[in-house]
């Protein structure tokens, strides 16, 4: 194997024997193609300053004008559209509302440049909805990138943003298998789902469970987080994103000794996160069989 110094990585941080690594790319290389899709649910009225049903009709009941308040998602979708249109293979992304209608509907906005953010305003689907369910909005995803495949996408990312709980957690749980058998087919590219839950009223053990499945073989389809505030939202995703991004190569991460410390099959992540012995000054990691060595810094408790 050859040796090189390193300049791969991006950045390198060490505390308690815990090191953590983000590797230097360019996703946008990789043909990804990318999605939002924005719950559209009735309980998201607040977070767009539309007024809800029963302060509609008591406007009406007094001949006065419902009063839109202030929009919360508009600034963070522009937000997350500016930042994801640089990873995006053709900068142009696909921008959906989910949780419509009855709860099962997709209300696709298209597909929008970072320049088609300045004008448009995002202010919720034409009709909220009733329910949550999620798996409709996993096929809408699916068919998408069928299409984009045929265009020459090499991968897919989906940002799906929710204040609630699901209605379906079975059926998106049997989709992610449908998913996932077919990325094996290669029918379908590699897809992340970037799953982000805003607010209290979050089930975070429902998103943990969807999250944590493994589908024999495949690297992570699923990551989840929780921003407190919607004003939280844009940066949270932008930090998901780049933890979810990762090269299309096969990998070993060894140790100063040059023990295997973890082996990555297919795909290696863009952010490594392992221990090392005490003392160690430096790990390698090997792709397509060059090490690329990498000197530890001093701990970052300290």
């Amino acid at each position: 194997m050859s040796e090189r110094p390193s300049g791969i990585f991006s950045d390198v941080h060490f505390e308690e024997g815990k090191v953590r690594a983000t590797l230097l790319h360019d996703p946008s290389v990789e043909g990804l193609d990318t999605a939002i899709y924005m719950d559209g649910s009735g309980s998201m009225l607040d977070e767009y300053g539309e007024p809800h049903l029963l302060n509609k009709l008591w406007c009406w009941l007094t001949r006065q004008t419902a009063q839109r308040g202030t929009n919360q998602v508009d600034p963070q979708i522009k937000r997350m559209l500016q930042y994801l249109a640089s990873k995006d293979r053709n900068g142009r992304l696909k921008v959906a509302y989910w949780a419509c209608g009855d709860g099962r509907l997709v209300e696709s906005i298209g597909e929008l440049t970072a320049a088609d953010v300045e004008t448009h305003q995002f202010n919720g689907p034409k009709e909220f909805g009733s329910g949550t369910y999620l798996e409709p909005c996993l096929a809408d995803f699916a068919e998408y990138m069928r299409e984009q495949t045929r265009q020459g996408s090499q991968r897919g990312c989906a940002i799906i943003v929710t204040d609630g709980q699901l209605s379906d957690v079975d059926k998106v749980k049997a989709r992610n298998e449908e998913i996932a058998a077919e990325i094996k087919k290669g029918t379908l590219p590699p897809l992340n789902f970037v799953f982000v839950g805003v607010g209290k009223g979050v089930n975070e053990e429902e998103m943990e469970d969807i999250a944590h499945e493994e589908y024999g073989g495949l690297e992570h389809m699923w990551c989840h987080r929780i921003a407190e505030e919607m004003s939280d939202l844009a940066q949270m995703v932008a930090v998901l994103v780049d933890e979810s991004m990762s090269i299309a190569s096969s990998g070993r991460l060894l140790d100063e000794s040059g023990n295997v410390r973890a082996v990555y099959e297919g795909r290696i992540p863009a952010v490594l996160e392992f221990t090392v012995p005490t003392g160690s000054r430096k790990f390698a990691l090997e792709i397509n069989g060059t090490l690329y060595e990498q000197v530890i810094p001093e701990d970052d408790h300290h």
